[in-house]
């Protein structure tokens, strides 16, 4: 895998990067860098701006696995109490693949999410389904898939609020979440995330400051995202699920620099 350094200032990187523009969803170059934007819109239709590195491509052809560090400079352009629907970038494997004929599969992640109330994808004890926060989970594991043929037994089990919080971290470590909540004010400023991905750990920052390190790795191969959209979702521990459009105010994402490079496998010996 080759490494990646886009500034989205001079032109470099223009062919890599695939834009997926939907529903008045927008992704333009200025001085200021790379912008995914959204118009005001009423919640009629869904809009989506995005960027990844994996159009076209079979999942197993993916670019990227551990160990790798990416480095994103953004900015949105409201803190989490402006924005609607979800925003982010990272790494994932796209289960759904859209347009391209595949099945879907179990979701794999490790990246920076938003997603605005009424999203709730509440899967880490202890924190909230929306907000801004950095994030893994791993559903292909074997302890989820021993698990599955209890689930509906187990949405029962979750809604008794003593079970839950005795019984939920094993369905947690089953699906490898793990999660650290940002303030929702970090969005709307400029900052500098970043992600270790190693084959054990994956370690995030903000500024050069950890914010989370867990051993919930996802596996590879992964491909990079970053979007805004107007979208909400709701997956929990009870069994609620559920997906919708919401309208949203005029709101974009800015990137001013991606970097992805592979790491040095020595730092990562015990």
């Amino acid at each position: 895998m080759a490494n990646v350094d886009d500034r989205f200032t001079d032109g470099q990187g223009a062919g890599r990067w695939r834009l997926l523009e939907l529903g008045g969803g927008r992704v333009t170059r200025s001085a200021e860098g790379l912008r995914l934007q959204l118009p005001a819109l009423g919640g009629a239709r869904y809009a989506d701006a995005q960027i990844t590195d994996y159009a076209g491509l079979a999942r197993r052809d993916f670019p990227w696995r551990p160990p790798l560090r990416l480095t994103v400079q953004a900015e949105a352009s409201a803190p989490a109490d402006g924005l609607a629907g979800t925003a982010g970038f990272g790494l994932w494997n796209d289960p759904f693949l859209p347009g391209r004929g595949s099945l879907p599969r179990l979701p794999r992640a490790a990246w920076f999410f938003f997603g605005a109330p009424p999203n709730d994808m509440r899967l880490a004890l202890d924190r909230p389904g929306h907000g801004w926060k950095a994030a893994v989970f791993d559903a292909r594991r074997p302890l989820f898939w021993g698990l599955l043929p209890l689930a509906l037994p187990g949405f029962a089990v979750m809604r008794v609020p003593g079970l839950y919080r005795r019984l939920w971290p094993v369905g947690q470590r089953a699906l490898g979440v793990a999660e650290a909540g940002l303030p929702g004010e970090w969005l709307a400023e400029a900052h500098e995330y970043g992600l270790d991905w190693r084959v054990d750990r994956a370690i995030f920052s903000v500024d050069g400051r950890i914010v989370l390190d867990t051993d919930r790795s996802p596996r590879g191969p992964l491909g990079f995202i970053a979007w805004i959209d107007n979208q909400y979702a709701i997956v929990t521990p009870q069994g609620r699920l559920g997906w919708g459009i919401v309208p949203n105010p005029d709101q974009g994402l800015t990137l001013t620099r991606i970097r992805i490079e592979a790491l040095d496998a020595a730092l990562h010996r015990p």
